[in-house]
């Protein structure tokens, strides 16, 4: 399906004003650019100059986030009495990432802290009752929660029952009933500068307040910047908005993984095929040094790529890194399998609004990856479950459009339960009752959208010919922008008609296609690429002309620059 190429403008249609051009040459920065900022939403100067430099002396005080004053007194306190903590986390890469960044600050002051990562498998989701009772019978009196913990009332009543003091520290989307914690910080729970923080964002802002107080009881404060590789790991990974806060932590952050000076980091960058002193981009993070730690979680154990960043040498880490590697692969074997396998039952329901697939052999660690390959291939609403026990386990992703988080609230009376929000979720079913929800949820869809397909939408940031786009002072302002990623996505522009001389596909799997292009309004030729979209180029393309949407950048192979095009969508012209 061809998506809607929409160029972007702002909501009341206005021109971009002379003070704003004013500011962007003050910045250093071109008029085209100028304009996709202003198009994004940027207006004031010291809105530019920080979205163009931001640096750490922007980030908010840790004062202004909702109970993270108090939680640091709280361990602060507990610390200097002589408490033992202990740190519960996710088994993602966001929630590994938050464990091993606490880890490091409390081992910086002298402190061993207990830890536990629950097995996806066995433990499921969140905190359980069994895994507290063993923490406090190992001597815990204070616990942490990363990247979890404010859906766990129960739990958490436990471990105030068991005599613990309990600071939950998460960014998820917060019940009506909150659990009865000694101290919530959560950045949805109030006001606060940035309420899409990850939660390895919310634990650098809490162990950096932590930070200040054991320095001000005399322990040698600690420089936080070295511990902002893991905060762009795990805020990459976790697929949340790269604006104020979160930018400023991604941007800084990727220049201390270039560094590599962590030995897991170095090791992990090597066995994801780049050099340890490698710079790498958002989408290389995400793409590559992500699921190597979520692999850990999804196939076998999240202790392992913890272990890995907590690795204090590269000998121990290298062994590691291979590991996790070795789940990766085994990842992406089930992913193929699973996914190749939830197609052929797609495109028996390509009549229908939504898509709720099944498959009882299926690695409930990769459902959701497949349900996003298959939002990406029809763009409907899709639900992929597999079997968990006696019931069947689900995972979401939606378009646009449509609140899977509300949909599938008017299903509830077919489910066990659900949760998550706008375009992602979870659901458990019975098997029994699989049909009944799979036709009550495609109705709710239908409701919503209607019977027509919806097509996805490519938004356009401009046109751009063959000349500008080899330009390599604004392909260099192109980079300013980065890091790219939700909220900040990487600018597109929509191409003149251009003379396709040559088409080649290539890969493995042949499923990548190059393209040959003339831009014959300024006599320039250009190689693009567009990946696993081979099929979507027809063979009889030579000779055409066709209208790229496209994203221009700088490659530096062996040294060597070069003009990048990636093909984001196509039309003939």
């Amino acid at each position: 399906m061809s998506k809607n190429w929409i160029f972007r403008t702002r909501r009341d249609g206005s021109p971009v004003p002379d003070s704003f051009h004013d500011a962007a040459e003050r910045c250093g920065i071109s008029p085209r650019l100028a304009e996709i900022l202003w198009l994004r939403g940027l207006e004031r100067p010291e809105e530019l100059a920080e979205y163009l430099s931001p640096g750490l002396r922007h980030l908010a005080r840790p004062s202004l986030w909702p109970g993270m004053a108090k939680a640091a007194s709280v361990l602060a306190e507990g610390l200097l009495a002589g408490k033992k903590l202990a740190i519960w986390g996710d088994y993602d890469a966001d929630g590994v990432t938050s464990t091993a960044l606490a880890l490091q600050v409390l081992h910086h002051h002298g402190y061993d802290a207990l830890w536990h990562l629950p097995d996806r498998r066995e433990e499921g989701y969140g905190m359980n009752v069994k895994g507290v009772e063993k923490l406090a019978e190992a001597g815990a009196s204070m616990l942490l929660t990363v990247d979890c913990g404010i859906s766990d009332a129960a739990t958490i009543a436990r471990a105030r029952e068991l005599g613990m003091d309990v600071v939950v520290t998460d960014h998820h989307l917060p019940p009506e009933t909150l659990p009865d914690a000694t101290v919530l910080c959560n950045p949805r729970l109030a006001d606060c500068p940035c309420a899409s923080l990850a939660g390895v964002g919310v634990t650098f802002f809490l162990m950096a307040e932590l930070n200040a107080r054991l320095a001000e009881a005399g322990s040698p404060r600690m420089d936080m910047r070295r511990t902002l590789d893991l905060v762009a790991l795990g805020t990459l990974a976790d697929l949340v908005e790269l604006e104020g806060q979160n930018r400023i932590l991604v941007k800084n952050g990727l220049l201390v993984l270039a560094e590599a000076k962590r030995p897991g980091i170095s090791e992990l960058k090597a066995v994801s095929g780049f050099a340890p002193l490698a710079s790498l981009g958002a989408g290389q993070v995400i793409f590559s040094l992500a699921p190597r730690i979520n692999a850990a979680g999804r196939v076998a154990s999240a202790e392992t790529a913890l272990e890995l960043l907590c690795a204090k040498d590269c000998d121990s880490a290298a062994d590691l890194a291979r590991t996790l590697d070795g789940y990766n692969t085994q990842r992406r074997q089930e992913e193929e399998r699973i996914t190749e396998e939830a197609m052929a039952q797609a495109e028996a329901s390509l009549h229908d609004p939504a898509l709720v697939i099944a498959g009882r052999d299926w690695n409930q660690g990769v459902i959701g990856i497949v349900a996003s390959r298959l939002v990406e291939k029809y763009h409907k609403p899709t639900l992929v479950l597999c079997a968990d026990g006696g019931t069947l386990k689900g995972s979401g992703r939606s378009i646009s459009g449509f609140d899977l988080h509300a949909g599938l609230a008017r299903c509830a009376e077919e489910l066990l339960s659900y949760g998550g929000h706008r375009m992602a979720a979870g659901v458990r079913v019975l098997p029994e009752k699989l049909e009944a929800f799979r036709s009550r949820f495609v109705s709710v869809v239908r409701e919503s959208l209607g019977d027509e397909p919806v097509p996805a939408v490519q938004m356009i940031d401009g046109n751009l010919d063959f000349k500008a786009a080899t330009n390599f002072i604004f392909l260099k302002e192109l980079e300013m922008m980065q890091p790219f990623g939700v909220g900040n996505p990487e600018p597109v522009f929509q191409s003149p008609p251009l003379l396709v001389k040559r088409r080649k596909i290539f890969g493995p799997q042949k499923n990548h296609v190059l393209l040959e292009l003339a831009d014959e309004s300024c006599g320039i030729t250009l190689q693009a690429k567009a990946w696993r979209q081979a099929e979507q180029f027809p063979a009889d393309l030579e000779g055409r002309r066709v209208l790229l949407a496209y994203s221009p950048g700088i490659d530096m192979y062996n040294g060597a620059a070069s003009v990048d095009v990636r093909i984001r969508d196509w039309k003939l012209a």
